[in-house]
């Protein structure tokens, strides 16, 4: 099993915590155990070998949920119900066993009991900014409606500002087995009040990463990067990559940051994507705000063209195969890194960004997906003066209006039909006001990424372009 903590901030227990749920000793459970046959009660004891936290990254950030509890002997997966444990300020919605502490869509008899928690209680968001769940951090500006950084326009954040505009929590979980569990061979572990504290956390995906750290020579800049390589990995062949570049309510926190506030750098690291498209991933993890609405970067923004550079220099990488994406603050510097470096990417994807129509000529010759909620104040505006100019240079620019709400099959027939009209270009606007949960203080802004990295058929039509 792989367990790697997660950040230095991750909480452990003691094995003093974990050890002991009944009274019992073990000499006295062996007791009962011969007195009774194998249908006896034993106490568990020494039974619970380590409990893990399970996260997984959503459109709104990484949550915890699940707890994997691993049993010294194979549990009975028969035997389990939602009411088999209790997990402190969480809701169990599904309990079943499984040979690894990983999700499953069936039980499978193993030694980890998987306790399966509802994503949307209030203390599974492990990702949290002003306009997310959970309690914002002090003096973390996450800008309006019509701000265009998480962080980034009028009166938000501007270049060189390392406020953090979100925090990570660390991921842990009490419970206690509120029911009896059995193994396969008929042991029974009696219910106990002791709580048991995860000891170790597993990050799906997010683990997946590595850090590093680039030191630009051309700039002078470090930048902390993730990078996902391709599980199978063959120098002898061509791979694709990808930069995803975050928003500024990631600025200035843990390397991971990029990976933990969304789907934009995990998605296309996914089991999905990579059996469909095998591609690197790169994620830099930026300690201050690069650009804001004055559209002058700081040296950040050259050296992260410098640290694509380095990365496909190391790995064998496609040159042709090349593509950026970010949201806010990610997206105006992949609009500027495509005008300013025209013969780097590939193709773009846009989400909720904005640059000035009067440097935009160039991305007339780049394929780009764009997609911007219609009540995004700032964006949306600025996306449809860019696409003015684009269509002024004869390039022809496919245009439809989502339902934000949509199912995935209904977003997977809006992508059908926009690759229909094969424009290198595509805008895509979701519908005012279906980008935002009701009752939620998320932005329509922030709600755009929410959403467009859960498309995968614009991951598709970007893995399909070459320079």
């Amino acid at each position: 099993m792989d367990r790697r903590r997660f950040m230095a901030g991750t909480a452990t227990a003691t094995a003093g915590a974990l050890a002991v749920f009944g009274g019992a000793s073990p000499s006295s459970a062996s007791e009962a155990s011969a007195a009774g046959g194998s249908g006896s009660a034993d106490s568990v004891g020494d039974h619970v070998k380590g409990v893990t936290a399970i996260t997984q990254v959503f459109g709104a950030g990484q949550k915890l949920v699940a707890v994997a509890v691993e049993y010294d002997r194979e549990i009975d997966g028969r035997t389990l119900s939602t009411s088999t444990f209790s997990v402190t300020d969480r809701t169990v919605t599904k309990v079943y066993t499984n040979r690894s502490a990983d999700l499953a869509q069936r039980s499978r008899d193993g030694r980890y009991v998987i306790v399966e928690l509802s994503p949307d209680d209030t203390a599974a968001a492990l990702w949290v900014t002003g306009q997310g769940s959970g309690t914002p951090p002090t003096g973390g500006g996450t800008g309006g409606t019509g701000g265009t950084g998480g962080g980034v326009g009028a009166g938000g954040p501007q270049v060189g500002d390392t406020t953090p505009g979100g925090t990570i929590v660390a991921a842990k979980a009490t419970l206690t087995q509120a029911g009896a569990v059995t193994t396969t061979r008929g042991r029974r572990y009696a219910a106990s009040t002791t709580a048991l504290t995860t000891d170790a956390v597993k990050n799906l995906i997010v683990d997946d990463f590595r850090q590093f750290t680039f030191d630009d020579p051309a700039t002078g800049r470090t930048l902390k990067y993730n990078l996902f390589v391709p599980r199978h990995y063959n120098p002898r062949k061509s791979y694709p990559l990808v930069l995803f570049m975050h928003d500024a309510s990631v600025v200035n926190v843990a390397t991971e940051g990029p990976l933990v506030q969304g789907l934009g750098a995990v998605c296309w690291a996914s089991p999905e994507d990579q059996a469909r498209h095998e591609a690197f991933v790169l994620a830099p993890e930026y300690g201050a705000v690069v650009i804001d609405d004055d559209y002058e970067p700081s040296t950040l923004f050259d050296a992260t063209a410098n640290l694509v550079e380095s990365v496909a220099g190391q790995y064998s990488i496609d040159r042709d195969r090349l593509y950026t994406t970010g949201q806010s603050m990610g997206a105006m510097m992949s609009l500027g890194l495509n005008i300013r470096y025209p013969d780097l990417f590939a193709a773009a994807f846009i989400a909720a960004g904005q640059w000035p129509e009067a440097q935009a000529a160039p991305l007339a010759r780049k394929n780009l997906w764009i997609l911007v909620s219609a009540d995004d104040t700032k964006a949306y505006p600025g996306e449809q003066a860019i696409t003015e100019v684009i269509q002024e240079q004869g390039t022809k620019v496919g245009t439809a209006l989502w339902d934000g709400q949509s199912t995935a099959a209904g977003f997977a027939a809006d992508v059908r039909a926009m690759t229909a009209q094969r424009t290198p270009v595509n805008f895509s606007a979701f519908k005012t006001g279906t980008t935002v949960p009701s009752g939620s203080t998320t932005s329509a802004h922030m709600g755009t990424w929410q959403i467009a990295y859960t498309i995968p058929g614009i991951r598709d039509w970007i893995m399909r372009q070459s320079r």
